[in-house]
């Protein structure tokens, strides 16, 4: 059994072995492929794992061999599932690992726009703390979140504990979802339109799968919506966000912070409008990032591969 990795070097950049994956055959693992590299490395691979490369049409139909496809994340729009899928190769994702890291991840981008803990730190480092002759120095304005409205799109796994720990703030919560239902036991919850959210909320974060649907639904029209002392945060995909009217939001002062972990072109160009936008904070796609939760993805990549070895598929995609 041939098992090819094409992008390996995030998940384990030395921390995460492979050996869970390597016990099921011949292991090859690539740092990164580009597209017209996939058929070349992947020839004689029985199954291919991948992250980010992307796995097209035209490679699938140029590999005789292959028999599954695992990719490393839960998002697959990498991979050409439908022409997968008429070669009878079932395509796996991982749909949960990083649900904790990654809600974490979305109030450690809140309070660093509520308190920009590194811009402080930094004024202590540099002396002008000591300059200052003052006991208490802050630089930026500081903002509590107690009673704050935190509108949270997209209520699946993620944003439900994302949810959760806005109520531990104090946060009332709103929840913007195709489906309106299992709602949280705690209160103030609702659930309430795009539109509603964005108007209400203080803090709103994206936490939805990107679709053809909502590609570029964070808009000049829905910026303008928002409070003037509102704060944006995504942790989800940049292609969410339409970056030059963010940009022009932040600039004008049509809301008061932005936080992203996610841009539309990554890594980001030097030309993305977001990197000269005021209060802005972009950090590299990494609130999936922790060991904790890149372990659990390593695990259940393997069980993938044992349950399709199985003949028992598991964690099947569909996109038909």
């Amino acid at each position: 059994m041939k098992i090819v990795v094409l992008d390996g070097n995030r998940l384990n950049p030395g921390d995460n072995p492979w050996d869970e994956v390597a016990a099921f055959g011949e292991l090859d693992v690539h740092d990164w492929s580009e597209p017209h590299q996939v058929v070349e490395r992947a020839k004689d691979a029985d199954i291919i794992l991948t992250n980010k490369s992307l796995v097209r049409r035209d490679s699938i139909e140029k590999l005789p061999k292959l028999k599954y496809i695992s990719v490393l994340a839960t998002g697959y729009n990498i991979v050409d599932v439908q022409a997968a899928w008429k070669r009878n190769i079932p395509v796996s994702n991982v749909p949960e690992y990083g649900t904790d890291s990654v809600a974490q991840f979305v109030f450690a981008l809140l309070l660093e726009l509520c308190h920009h803990v590194g811009v402080h730190g930094q004024a202590v480092q540099s002396g002008e703390w000591e300059r200052s002759g003052t006991w208490s120095l802050f630089k930026t304005p500081h903002v509590e979140l107690v009673a704050k409205t935190m509108a949270i799109v997209g209520f699946g796994r993620i944003g439900r504990r994302v949810g959760e720990l806005a109520h531990a703030f104090g946060m009332k919560v709103l929840a913007v979802d195709i489906r309106e239902d299992n709602p949280p036991a705690y209160k103030p919850f609702e659930f309430v339109s795009l539109e509603e959210a964005f108007r209400r909320a203080d803090v709103v974060s994206l936490n939805c799968a990107l679709t053809a649907e909502n590609e570029g639904i964070v808009d000049r029209k829905l910026l303008a919506s928002m409070k003037s002392n509102a704060l944006l945060i995504n942790a989800a995909r940049g292609p969410l966000v339409r970056e030059a009217d963010l940009s022009e939001a932040l600039n004008a002062g049509t809301i008061a912070g932005a936080a992203l972990d996610v841009v539309s072109t990554e890594p980001i160009r030097s030309d993305n409008p977001l990197l000269k936008a005021k209060n802005c904070i972009i950090t590299p796609h990494i609130a999936w990032a922790s060991l904790e939760a890149r372990q659990r993805l390593m695990k259940t990549t393997a069980d993938n591969i044992g349950a399709f070895l199985r003949g028992k598929p598991q964690n099947v995609v569909i996109d038909l």
